[in-house]
Order: structure tokens, then sequence, then C-alpha cells
């Protein structure tokens, strides 16, 4: 008979954080809550997909608190206490997100809109002769 091979697993490395930057991804489809340190070194990161909801329900406010908490919750145990927002979209899940996170116990330093707006954009197709 084939013997199992014994699989040495990793051990979780609590690290010392304190400090982190919560980047917030609100589109019109779905919300992405990420947590890095602040060299950019993602700690934590949830979707509302992750969490279960699909098609429409990915894109409700209440989806996206959900996320919120869950991914703070993930960076409080990595020892994360107070955060930058960076918030970039248009999606529902804006400001509710911001609630979940403070919900967590996390204390908000500075909330920053990276929103990218359109600057007259691409030039529009030839109008059709007639």
């Amino acid at each position: 008979m084939a013997q199992k091979k014994q699989v040495a697993r990793k051990k979780k490395i609590k690290r010392s954080y304190t400090k982190g930057i919560a980047h917030i991804h609100a589109s019109n489809n779905n919300t992405i809550v990420t947590i890095s340190d602040e060299q950019g070194n993602v700690i934590a990161w949830s979707a509302t997909g992750a969490l279960g909801y699909k098609g429409a329900k990915k894109a409700t406010a209440y989806a996206a608190q959900e996320v919120a908490v869950a991914c703070g919750k993930k960076a409080k145990d990595q020892g994360i206490t107070t955060l930058d927002v960076h918030i970039k979209g248009t999606g529902l899940g804006r400001e509710t997100a911001i609630r979940g996170l403070a919900s967590v116990d996390l204390k908000i330093t500075s909330i920053m809109d990276n929103t990218p707006i359109a600057h007259n954009g691409c030039r529009p197709p030839k109008r059709p002769r007639g």
C-alpha cells in the first residue's frame, strides 16, 4: 500500500501592523475592499462574490457593507488599528463600505476619492450618410 506523505503546513504569520490603507473599488456591479500596509502589500481583501452574493445582489449597498466588515475583521486580526481610505468608482457601496469599516472599530483618518473622470473621452464614430 502507498503511504500518505505528511505535508508540513505553514503557520500563518501574524505581523505587527498598526496603520493601513483601505482601497474600496465600488463599481456598478460589484464592490471589492482591499486593505494593504503603507508599502502596498495586501493584508486582507474581500469581495461581494466571495461572500456568496450573485447577480444583482452583488451591487447592493448592504453587500458592500458586509464586505467591508469581513475585510475589516481580517485586518484587525493582523493588528491594523487606523486606516486611510481610498475610494474608486460610482457604485452604491461607497458610503456604506466606509461605515462598515468604522463599525469594526477601525479608526479612519482620511478619505480620498480616486474616481477617474473622463475629460471628453474618445472621438465619436462618424455620422451615417443619409
